[in-house]
């Protein structure tokens, strides 16, 4: 039976404690000219594993665009010796682009993609030292000669994607450094930071988290699951703020102060998603009365300075659902002549040129019975959108699934199809195992 996997927004793999491992490609389907970025990743998140091309100097990418313009992502070199940073680069027959130097990390989010901007464009993530909470994401031209479009700051993570398959692409990130020491919270400390997604619209970012609503409604369910009523009541009777020095038994402290992250994270997706009469009254109902004017002030004054305060307006749109659906091309065949039927002349092709990996990393195998799937042969079925990013997975004619693989697919990403030069969504057959 197949073993399917659809993709929320975001959605990633647990964190492993050892490095993700590279794939290879064995067979494709439609003679699919891929090429895969060999690197380990190591996992230092604290709930989300997050791959990255150059980590730490290690991992490498280059690709051009039939513009011509060709980017390459890998080691920083100190003269010959490749250091323990990355690099990365644009360059075209007259000229060249450096993008970032001597970066802890370095990752192509998106390629050839239509983001809205006008022009097709590559998007970079930049984490310039280990110690920084955030990435830079920047988005260049891929037309001659290249330049900066629009840069974007204070996320931890961030995702290009069709999420809808109505052919606009989103980019999914969260608030991060906003909330960064928020009521004395580190970030390693929550469940996640407040989801924030963003779109172009006619060359405007706009923050289009209130169309996408049902994605922060089961957040708020899943968080409404994880609290104890007693703790909530606790918090609720306490004075709100939980200095340190209060006096209170350290496990009690624990108990309060993760009742209120909790509390906390269900306001934000309240907030962030565009609803803030719902989020106020969750914070009434949750919350010290004395402490309500205080933290409510504190909420607006840490979204003002988040990322809110570099998109250019908010989509008033609402989300209702698939109504509307791109065209999602078959390349899971490939055209043959059919001698004494194909009329003579006729060449038969695909509509589309295939996709071609990014980078495609899974979690190592852990026992004899996992190394015997990863080293077999698995055969994917995949709808990748035109962002580059796997919107579905199915594993086809397997009797035992792999789920380290069909998890890990979540987090791939291509340089999509395109057709008559524009990216397009396209489903694809995949035949990878481990990298021997």
């Amino acid at each position: 039976m197949a073993n399917i996997r659809q993709f929320s927004p975001l959605e990633k793999t647990d964190c492993l404690p050892s490095d993700r491992a590279p794939l290879r490609f064995l067979r494709i389907a439609a003679s699919l000219a891929l090429f895969l970025v060999f690197c380990l990743i190591a996992c230092a998140c604290r709930a989300q594993s997050h791959d990255v091309i150059c980590n730490n100097g290690s991992g490498e990418f280059e690709a051009e665009f039939h513009t011509g313009v060709r980017v390459h992502v890998g080691a920083a070199r100190n003269g010959e010796l490749a250091t323990r940073l990355c690099d990365a680069a644009l360059s075209w027959d007259k000229g060249s682009l450096a993008i970032a130097a001597a970066a802890s990390q370095l990752d192509v989010d998106a390629f050839g993609v239509d983001l809205g901007v006008g022009v097709p464009v590559v998007a970079f993530q930049i984490k310039k030292s280990a110690a920084d909470c955030c990435m830079e994401y920047k988005i260049y031209s891929l037309r001659t000669p290249a330049v900066l479009v629009r840069s974007i700051t204070g996320g931890e993570f961030f995702s290009a994607a069709d999420t809808d398959l109505d052919g606009r692409v989103e980019i999914w990130t969260d608030d991060a450094a906003s909330v960064s020491g928020f009521e004395n919270f580190l970030l390693s400390e929550l469940d996640f930071a407040p989801p924030i997604v963003l779109r172009f619209a006619r060359g405007r970012l706009l923050d289009a988290s209130s169309e996408f609503q049902p994605y922060f409604d089961r957040k708020i369910a899943q968080e409404r699951g994880k609290l104890n009523p007693q703790d909530v009541s606790d918090f609720k009777n306490s004075d709100g703020k939980l200095a340190p020095l209060a006096g209170l038994p350290a496990a009690r402290l624990f108990q309060l102060r993760t009742a209120k992250m909790k509390v906390l994270e269900i306001v934000w997706l309240y907030l962030y998603s565009g609803r803030e009469e719902e989020a106020w009254h969750t914070l009434s109902d949750m919350w010290p009365a004395a402490d309500m004017d205080r933290i409510r002030a504190a909420l607006l004054r840490a979204r003002a300075r988040g990322i809110r305060a570099q998109v250019d307006g908010v989509s008033t749109g609402v989300h209702k659902g698939r109504e509307v659906q791109t065209k999602i091309f078959d390349a899971t065949t490939l055209p043959v002549a059919i001698p004494g039927l194909t009329p003579k002349g006729v060449d038969p092709k695909l509509e589309i040129t295939t996709p071609r990996a990014i980078l495609m990393l899974r979690p190592p195998p852990t026992n004899e019975v996992e190394l015997g799937l990863a080293q077999t042969e698995s055969q994917l079925e995949l709808v990748i959108d035109s962002a580059g990013k796997v919107r579905s997975a199915e594993m086809v004619g397997a009797h035992l699934a792999d789920e380290g693989l069909m998890n890990s697919t979540s987090t791939w990403k291509f340089i999509p199809a395109f057709n008559a030069g524009r990216p397009v969504a396209s489903k694809i057959l995949l035949g990878v195992s481990l990298k021997r």
